[in-house]
């Protein structure tokens, strides 16, 4: 280079990263590395999503400007221009600087950004669209399986489908699996449609088609292994025979459509100048292949992940994929950021300290300029009563401080540990939702109707059809059905086709008449559907099959409430139109639908206190989080003991709990825990050790008492205020209203993976730095010692003496009148009406530990 080539060069790139000022050193690294493969390793609260906005910000303003030496038809005046530019240059002097930055600009649909949830897309493409005004419309922010459906939607009659094929739902394919496990008479017990679906997904993942896995199998000798391959590729001529594709399929005809068309992979290699992957450390081998495939031409691909948080292997995410980044892509760049917006430091210190245990990471430390902060609570509870009364004591403590109900969350290993905590929840009368409960899109009306759409769309689509042919009831059983089908499968074609020309085939004479009928219906509403508006064409629908009129005939309160999400149908119609679609139509909809996620239902609008498990709350963050069930055989659980990869899933897990947490985080373990209808007594989880001790304060944690190998367990649980008793040394205790004894303290620090039970790396078991086994109660759950209760606990409380009309004050819900007062047992059932928070039905044992009488 020249020495003004150069001087140019830097002088460019010094006027760009002015736009950047607000970004810290590292973010503004990563928006201004445009060139070649780049490695984002971005840590928890880091701002990634900021970083990707402003990365997409300067590409379509500078394009390669930041990240190149080369100069093009330059002059001295133009550099003398760059370099005494001042800091606030006047409107006309910006334009000329931004033209004389700027080097071969992408178009913004040369851009493609693909992230996982419709949530996140959606809120990329909202803050692309602040940024750089209508333009942003134009590049592709989508969802692996979105963007995937745009591609095969323009060119996937090239693999032998139709344009306007139909997504299967898990539950369409599991309904598929079953009808053929059934027409190939095995046995349904051994060939579960869960069981089935997973190893087809892993099989798909794998990017084997039916041939390769019967192939595998077949060779292998394996019995079982070569029926699920007969299933599998039933399974696969079925869903082609329906013009049907389900979530696997979507990724992996993509990828089978781009590597054997050359045409097609030119078009979209040549087309995306610029690959921008969100959370990459999620990606399976297909997305994995997709994003290869969609890059192979310039190879600019930008992947964003942080491999700490990499918590879905069970759903085939393969961390390799990030920590192999550099080795895959030889010039790549790999840039960190670890400077923390979201936390406090004694969070991040003790998220630190436990992610830095795991062997398979690339490394980093989260710093932040939030200040020290409150230390993490660390709580011991007798068992999961007293753990929720603790959780639900606090929280109500906080909004009494000022909190919000919305600023609290309860994170849990999984679903089953909700059932204590939901119960303390509507005891206090405290506003609650779970997240991952019955989705609105799963409930059976509104499938129905959903169905109805996809016939309409798609009559090939035989599954869809033998869900609705007889709701509401036409008269057309399962008898009928199994001639059509028959029928069907002789002539090769769709059950539809069969309806239509239903008074051809004399074993259909009987049911002629009604399949004809229903034919007619069908073919009466797509006419229609080409000349009303959608939402109109919903209430159509709704009208002609019958099915609102069924249930308003019903008149019952069930059948009201099914009535009411089937017109909230038509909500989602307008809704799906006001965001203004790329694709309007009938079709577009129900992809939208299809790609439906839990998360994207999340409503953060209500004041209520959030319960979810912890691989829910990934990406979302709270000013107070509560992690339950901190024990041994919980959290880890009892299977990821033994297995390094997956102890090692799990303290990522455990990471990506903690650092939801913006300034208080509250970890909980229970000493005895029922699940499943069983009790067992655990230890306080392994990662509570791998936690520094300036960084916590452990409430209600025993006093250390050494454990020689001469003890026996009835020495040990005699103890009571090592154990059984209830000598909380807490500043929590009569909030909380627990009757718990103290925790127990486990270092664990001369155990191997499976130090647990058999211990069979061979590492040393310890309790309390000391030498004797941790043993279960001889006797059980039964003969634990009993926990005395505590002056707090409510169970020693009498009972406030209230009556109709008295006036009371919650330290939670403010002033209200008592409207009822229902004996119930020892306690009572009370409603209140408060004058800011509405009418609650509160238990009074609980509500009087946070009520008086005004």
């Amino acid at each position: 280079m020249t020495d003004f080539e150069t001087r140019y060069a830097a002088a460019r790139k010094a006027v760009i990263s002015r736009d950047f000022q607000r970004l810290n050193p590292m973010q503004r690294q990563a928006a201004m590395t445009t060139e070649g493969p780049l490695l984002l390793l971005a840590g928890a609260g880091s701002g990634k999503t900021t970083v990707l906005i402003q990365r997409v910000y300067n590409l379509l303003t500078y394009g390669r400007g930041s990240d190149s030496d080369e100069v093009v038809n330059a002059t001295e005046d133009d550099l003398a221009f760059l370099e005494h530019l001042p800091e606030n240059p006047e409107p006309e002097d910006r334009r000329r600087a931004v033209r004389l930055c700027a080097l071969d600009v992408p178009r913004p649909w040369e851009i493609i950004a693909i992230t996982f949830t419709n949530k996140a897309a959606g809120e990329l493409k909202d803050r692309l669209a602040a940024s750089l005004g209508p333009v942003a419309n134009d590049i592709w922010a989508s969802t692996f399986h979105s963007a995937c459906v745009r591609i095969l939607r323009r060119d996937i009659e090239r693999i032998g489908f139709q344009k306007d094929f139909t997504i299967y739902d898990t539950d369409d394919s599991k309904r598929v699996l079953k009808d053929i496990v059934k027409e190939l008479n095995y046995d349904e017990k051994a060939f579960p449609p869960k069981e089935l679906l997973g190893i087809i997904s892993k099989s798909r993942d794998r990017y084997e088609t039916p041939q390769d896995f019967a192939k595998q199998y077949q060779d292998a000798g394996d019995w079982k292994m070569s029926r699920i391959a007969k299933i599998y590729a039933r399974y696969a001529e079925k869903l082609r025979a329906a013009n049907a594709l389900d979530f696997d399929d979507i990724i992996f005809h993509t990828v089978e459509l781009l590597q054997k068309d050359a045409e097609v992979r030119e078009y979209y290699q040549k087309k995306f100048r610029y690959v921008l992957v969100d959370e990459y450390q999620d990606t399976n081998h297909l997305q994995y292949l997709l994003t290869s495939l969609l890059a192979g031409g310039r190879k600019n691909l930008c992947v964003v992940g942080d491999d700490d948080q990499s918590i879905y292997r069970f759903r085939g995410a393969n961390i390799e994929n990030i920590l192999n980044f550099e080795k895959q892509y030889k010039n790549a760049r790999t840039i960190r950021l670890e400077q923390n917006y979201r936390s406090t430091q004694n969070i991040l210190d003790a998220a630190n300290a436990v992610i830095q245990n795991n062997q398979g990471r690339k490394g980093k430390t989260l710093w932040t300029d939030n200040g020290s902060g409150d230390k993490v609570t660390i709580r011991t509870n007798y068992s999961e009563a007293d753990e929720a009364n603790f959780v639900v004591g606090d929280i109500m403590m906080q909004v009494n401080r000022g909190r919000k109900f919305s600023d609290c969350a309860v994170l849990y290993r999984m679903n089953a540990q909700s059932n204590a905590l939901e119960y303390a929840l509507r005891r206090n009368g405290m506003p609650y939702k779970v997240v991952g409960g019955t989705k609105f899109y799963d409930r059976a009306e509104v499938k129905d109707m959903l169905a109805y759409l996809c016939v309409l769309n798609n009559p090939l689509d035989d599954l869809r059809l033998r869900r609705i042919i007889n709701v509401p009831i036409r008269g057309i059983g399962n008898t009928s059905m199994e001639k059509v089908s028959a029928v069907a499968s002789q002539q090769g074609i769709s059950l539809y086709e069969v309806m239509r020309n239903a008074d051809l085939f004399p074993e259909l004479k009987s049911p002629a008449a009604k399949l004809l009928k229903f034919a007619d219906l069908v073919d009466g509403l797509r006419k229609l559907g080409g000349t009303l508006a959608l939402p109109e064409f919903y209430d159509a629908v709704c009208d002609q099959t019958g099915y609102v009129r069924a249930l308003e005939e019903k008149n019952d309160m069930e059948s009201r409430g099914r009535l009411e999400n089937v017109q909230e149908l038509k909500s989602s119609i307008a809704g799906f139109l006001a965001s203004g679609p790329e694709d309007a139509t009938l079709s577009g909809f129900l992809n939208e639908i299809a790609l439906y996620t839990d998360l994207d239902s999340m409503d953060g609008s209500d004041d209520c206190v959030t319960l979810m498990t912890i691989h829910s709350a990934k990406g979302l963050e709270f000013p107070s989080v509560y992690v339950v069930g901190m024990e041994d055989g919980i959290f880890p659980g009892m299977n990821s003991m033994f297995d390094m990869d997956e102890l090692e899933e799990e303290r990522r897990l455990c990471y990506v709990a903690m650092t939801r947490a913006k300034e208080h985080l509250t970890l909980t373990n229970a000493r005895q825990r029922m699940l499943y209808g069983r009790t067992s007594a655990n230890r306080p989880s392994r990662f509570l050790d791998e936690l520094p001790e300036e960084n916590y304060e452990w409430a209600g944690r025993p006093e250390v008492r050494s454990v020689s190998a001469e003890d026996n367990w009835d020495s040990f649980g005699d103890t009571s205020d090592s154990f059984g008793g209830n000598s909380f040394s807490s500043r929590f205790g009569d909030s909380a209203g627990s009757s718990s004894g103290g925790g127990m303290r486990v270092n664990r620090s001369g155990l191997g993976v499976g130090g647990y039970g058999g211990n069979p790396s061979g590492g040393e078991v310890r309790v309390n730095r000391s030498g004797g086994n941790f043993r279960p109660y001889p006797g059980g759950a039964a003969s634990r010692p009993a926990a005395k209760p505590s002056a707090a606990s409510p169970t020693a409380q009498p009972l406030m003496e209230v009556a109709q009309g008295d006036g009371v004050e919650h330290t939670a819900f403010g002033k209200g009148t008592v409207l009822s007062v229902k004996p119930m047992g020892g306690d009572a059932l009370i409603e209140v009406a408060f004058e800011t928070k509405g009418t609650k039905k509160l238990m009074l044992k609980s509500a009087g530990a946070h009520m008086k009488k005004v």
